[in-house]
């Protein structure tokens, strides 16, 4: 069998080492030169194992810093399908909080930043009204065990403001028991369903900053569209995850409760028929 490149040699090694623990979570890797001058070899041939490296998620590169060892992070797992009525998740942090604490971890969700925008292409396309027609943004940010988890914002038609009915809508305040729920008793609608878009894409330099991820890595983005009686969407929910510490679990039918390892992202045994 031929010999695997020195580059992949020097990148097994490395890998090695980080698995092991010789080279802890956050740690900085030698220098370039220094690495050159150890496994005697050429600029390019470091800088390929880097790159391998970078390509497993072991390793991230910051300009002007060097490269270090990426912090092992515990993936959530987040169900996207629920009942129908459920708007909570939708649009506020209320089943959020509760799904992560009931797991042992510790959510934290910022003070909502509400604004008054132009609806984007995007979102007038699912709110269907005409892009530039104004709406009520309500952002968030989104953490689990002090580690920056999701960054969610929801937009909702002005109308359900300016008719003098939900006046809370524009308050810079969490509703602990959703913004949704908040509608129905305000306003004469009722969610029945909602639709769940999933895509994937790099992040933008917010993101970036926010997660503290390079700008080649990915994020899911979630669009959630929640409709009323009529069939008319009351709101929509965008939600960008990293995909380093997000998973998700989509469940159709009836089907038995989860025995997960929820950290593992595995089934830990199998669920009676």
């Amino acid at each position: 069998m031929a010999p695997l490149p020195m580059y992949q040699q020097i990148a097994d090694d490395l890998r090695d080492q980080i698995e092991n623990g010789r080279l802890d979570p956050g740690a900085q890797l030698p220098t370039e030169l220094e690495l050159r001058e150890r496994y005697e070899a050429s600029r390019n041939t470091i800088r390929d194992a880097i790159k391998r490296l970078t390509s497993l998620g072991l390793v991230v590169t910051r300009p002007g810093q060097g490269t270090f060892v990426v912090r092992t992070i515990d993936p959530f797992v987040t169900t996207l399908t629920g009942s129908a009525g459920a708007g909570e998740r939708s649009d506020s942090s209320a089943t959020y909080l509760s799904e992560v604490s009931a797991r042992s971890r510790s959510p934290l969700v910022s003070t909502p930043r509400v604004e008054i925008q132009a609806a984007s292409d995007a979102i007038a396309l699912r709110l269907r009204i005409a892009p530039g027609v104004q709406v009520v943004s309500r952002h968030q940010e989104q953490s689990i065990d002090r580690t920056a988890w999701s960054l969610q914002t929801s937009f909702y038609p002005l109308e359900f403001v300016t008719s003098g009915k939900a006046p809370k809508l524009i308050v810079a305040e969490d509703m602990p028991d959703g913004v949704v729920r908040y509608l129905q008793e305000v306003l004469p609608i009722k969610q029945v369903g909602y639709r769940d878009w999933i895509t994937a894409r790099n992040p933008d330099r917010n993101e970036q900053e926010f997660f503290a991820i390079q700008h080649d890595v990915t994020v899911f983005e979630i669009f959630r569209t929640c409709f009323d009686q009529s069939g008319t969407p009351i709101c929509v929910t965008v939600t960008v995850y990293p995909t380093d510490r997000n998973q998700f679990l989509v469940e159709v039918g009836k089907v038995p409760d989860p025995q997960y390892d929820y950290d593992a992202g595995i089934e830990t045994k199998s669920p009676s028929p």
